[in-house]
């Protein structure tokens, strides 16, 4: 059983003993921890939280839960049902809530869950949020009203229609593009709320040819629920059979877009961002961000339309306070994270679908000809495991001092840049690993880099 806790929430395999897996006392500890933050940081009176869950399994049971403690805190509850996460941060803002909770563990496994908590921006919390919510995680600090005062609770439907309608209003949305183009499109909602909101921003945006795999919302994913290429082949398969135009594919909770080609390619997760953000940035001139372990080649398209670009550590979070920080116009992560601030601060496929069939729609370009507008960058993603006791601190200092005459970021584990080749480190919170990932323009010497700094790796352990 696993239980892991971070700044954004909590997530773990369900059952097992309290401490150990999500199990209901661990979802009604962290739940009321919430609760007592919210309270304590907006006052007692009229608190407001809006929920929603992606469709797996264990999801109701686990909403029940989470509803039910933060009533019987005095808190009013707005229940979106199955939703996805970017109309759960938008419905933060839409109803003026103080926070929201979104019931997903996004590409894990369907016996894995989440809690996934919002601040009243509808972001993920900030590192000095969750050390504030840390002081009222003990059960002896929680504190439940008479039921004369117990929050009321309300489901609203509307969500998903509301968070389509913003997305239709953009500017650089042009449904009447899309519909003249006539497109046919194949989605794959890996059996979760992906299956419900797709197909409905599809006909909104005019597109009336659509087939649908994996859509119904069982929460029963028929393939493994990260949107990678190795897990989306029938996808590929049917672009290729329907003859489409184009194939999406999302996590369970929507917040990532991989896209297949119109000849079963794929586009590539890292270059979802790289696209779309190439038509904003077509339209509306200024910065970019992505994460450490990001392709180069948003800052190689940033840079021709006179951008300037600037990297993050990794993690939503810390992409977003750097994208306010420079007022970037878009920004993201390379696993198809699309954060575009003209509609809200949070990774969002959806505003990602309509943008990419907008920009295809106005250059006329298929996929794969579009892709082909783009660098081509290849990342080599690797996992070396090491012994419990390891000092990974050590081991990054070493290297440090070995490539000390090359360019180095420190500020999320150990980036060292080769002019246009790149390698980045980051040691796991959770495990003995370090994930390791280098990016070149040819693929075997993305994979040469991987491995001449896992040989450095060997080496440095040695001399510890």
């Amino acid at each position: 059983m696993t239980l892991i806790q971070s700044i954004s929430g909590i997530r773990g395999t369900m059952g097992g003993h309290p401490g150990e897996g999500l199990t209901p006392v661990d979802i009604v500890r962290f739940t009321g921890a919430y609760g007592m933050w919210l309270k304590d940081r907006n006052g007692e009176d009229h608190v407001r939280v809006v929920t929603g869950r992606d469709a797996r399994v264990s999801g109701s049971m686990v909403n029940r839960i989470v509803a039910s403690t933060l009533q019987a805190m005095g808190i009013d509850v707005i229940d979106a049902g199955v939703s996805t996460t970017p109309t759960i941060e938008m419905a933060v803002m839409y109803h003026k809530a103080h926070g929201g909770i979104i019931i997903t563990a996004s590409h894990n496994p369907m016996n894995w869950n989440a809690l996934k908590l919002l601040n009243e921006n509808g972001e993920f919390m900030t590192s000095l949020q969750g050390e504030e919510m840390q002081q009222w995680m003990d059960f002896s600090s929680f504190e439940f009203v008479h039921t004369s005062k117990f929050g009321k609770y309300f489901e609203d439907d509307s969500l998903l229609e509301m968070h389509i309608e913003k997305i239709l209003e953009l500017p650089l949305v042009d449904s009447d593009a899309i519909r003249a183009a006539s497109f046919t499109v194949v989605v794959d909602g890996v059996n979760s709320s992906g299956g419900i909101s797709i197909p409905v921003l599809l006909g909104a945006l005019g597109v009336k040819n659509v087939f649908e795999i994996n859509c119904e919302p069982t929460g029963l994913f028929q393939h493994n629920p990260e949107p990678l290429p190795e897990h989306l082949q029938s996808l590929a398969d049917e672009v290729v059979r329907t003859g489409a135009h184009v194939g999406f594919a999302v996590d369970p909770d929507v917040d990532r877009l991989a896209i297949v080609q119109e000849d079963g390619g794929f586009f590539g997760e890292e270059y979802t961002l790289v696209s779309v953000a190439d038509y904003v940035l077509s339209h509306t001139p200024g910065n970019t961000v992505s994460n450490l372990s990001s392709t180069q080649a948003l800052s190689d398209v940033t840079a021709k339309h006179n951008g300037s670009h600037f990297y993050s550590p990794v993690g939503e979070v810390n992409v977003v306070a750097a994208m306010k920080k420079h007022n970037a116009v878009i920004g993201g992560e390379g696993n198809g994270g699309v954060i575009y601030p003209a509609l809200h601060y949070g990774r969002d496929a959806l505003v990602g679908i309509a943008l990419f069939l907008t920009q295809m729609a106005k250059s006329g370009l298929t996929c794969s000809k579009l892709k082909k507008n783009y660098p081509e960058y290849h990342i080599s993603k690797n996992k070396i495991e090491l012994s419990p006791d390891t000092d990974m601190g050590r081991v990054f200092e070493k290297l440090k001092e070995k490539y000390h005459k090359q360019v180095i970021d420190n500020a999320d584990g150990l980036k060292i840049w080769f002019d246009k080749e790149w390698v980045h480190l980051r040691a796991s919170n959770t495990e003995p690993i370090i994930r390791l990932y280098a990016e070149s323009d040819n693929e075997v010497k993305s994979e040469n880099i991987a491995n001449n700094i896992k040989n450095d790796i060997s080496e440095a352990l040695k001399d510890l």
